[in-house]
């Protein structure tokens, strides 16, 4: 990005017309966990039925995994494993919505605001279109958002690689935070 001197001579963003306000930080994560027998899947921080679950060492809520990961990423404090490591008995069997909250505080104190996030589940099944509001729902309120800035999206495997197999399911976030300078 190119900057322009200001009359004291600092170096301001030029995009920003040479008047730093906000600093806008994009992150991304991502996660997979593979599927085993038995119901029911934990997506998003709600109970999908389903014949198969997510397996980790935490509830393997594997969207809302990946949204810790964009929002932390964004603020470059690390990742869940660094929070929440899979070597400490503690976090077994966890509930990510406890983690995401964590990492919510910690991006707050380091003076960042959540603008939005926009997901993205590969599920081959369960079809999520009857969940999509409820997940919305959920993850908003777990960031203290509303809905409208929570996007999600769900897609396929169209029957390819582990996703298409039903042998896991992944999830992907972008995540937009902002602070002011």
């Amino acid at each position: 990005m190119s900057h322009l001197k200001s009359p004291a001579g600092e170096r301001q963003p030029a995009a920003l017309g040479g008047a730093a306000t906000t600093a806008l930080r994009i992150g991304i994560g991502h996660d997979t966990h593979r599927l085993a027998d038995g119901g029911p899947l934990i997506l998003g921080g709600i109970l999908v039925p389903h014949d198969r679950h997510a397996v980790g060492h935490s509830d393997a809520d594997v969207l809302l995994h990946a949204v810790t990961d964009a929002l932390l990423g964004a603020a470059a404090l690390g990742d869940i494993g660094d929070l929440f490591p899979d070597t400490d008995p503690a976090n077994r069997g966890r509930d990510s919505g406890q983690m995401l909250q964590v990492a919510c505080r910690r991006i707050v104190e380091a003076g960042f605001r959540i603008v939005n996030v926009d997901c993205i589940v590969f599920a081959q099944r369960p079809k999520l279109t009857p969940y999509k509001l409820a997940i919305r729902q959920r993850i908003a309120e777990l960031l203290d958002l509303t809905p409208e800035r929570v996007g999600l999206k769900a897609k396929t495997g169209e029957g390819l690689g582990a996703v298409g197999t039903e042998a896991a399911l992944m999830a992907q976030c972008v995540a937009l935070l902002e602070t002011v300078v």
